[in-house]
């Protein structure tokens, strides 16, 4: 299935409606040069810098959190439709613990222009190179926020990922959820 670099914000309106619904797959790569892929509801792509930007949230305790600090770059995946079961699985299971790509028989494909895999049977990724980090602190978010959303005290580290390149399959549209 070949891909086509399009605009960075082609899918915009996709992975915004995604995002809040079934999820996206960030996919990372460490040292040891096994991927892992991790849903994700949370994230922002637009502007930043006059660049275009995808930001990523991942808690510090997380599998994918190691991976993203040992190669400081990332892929987003937007999933086709009849992947609810690997969304479920990056969902809920660590790559510390499986390789969720062999257990869910997802393809991992070298991305375009950054040094990260993508998964092949998603129709649309985006290629990041984290260009600035920073943690969420206790104490720096709104109490309301903080208190429903950190109340056992696993925060996160947002990733800025550079969008290096945006790749989709022809007739993505079609083939999303």
């Amino acid at each position: 299935m070949g891909r086509e670099k399009v605009e960075n914000f082609s899918f915009i309106a996709e992975t915004d409606r995604l995002l809040r619904d079934e999820g996206l797959l960030l996919v990372s790569e460490g040292d040891d040069g096994k991927p892992n892929a991790m849903t994700i509801g949370w994230g922002l792509a637009g502007t930043m810098w006059s660049e275009p930007f995808f930001v990523v949230a991942v808690r510090l305790s997380r599998h994918t959190y190691k991976l993203i600090e040992e190669a400081g770059k990332f892929t987003v995946c937007l999933p086709s439709k009849g992947m609810t079961e690997a969304l479920n699985v990056c969902g809920t299971k660590s790559g510390r613990d499986m390789d969720k790509f062999k257990e869910l028989g997802l393809t991992a494909k070298k991305g375009h222009t950054v040094d990260a895999p993508y998964i092949a049977e998603c129709p649309v990724h985006y290629e990041c190179e984290v260009a600035f980090k920073t943690q969420v602190e206790k104490g720096e978010l709104k109490e309301e926020l903080e208190s429903r959303v950190y109340a056992s005290g696993n925060y996160h580290a947002l990733y800025y990922g550079h969008i290096k390149g945006v790749y989709a399959v022809k007739d993505a549209k079609e083939k999303l959820p």
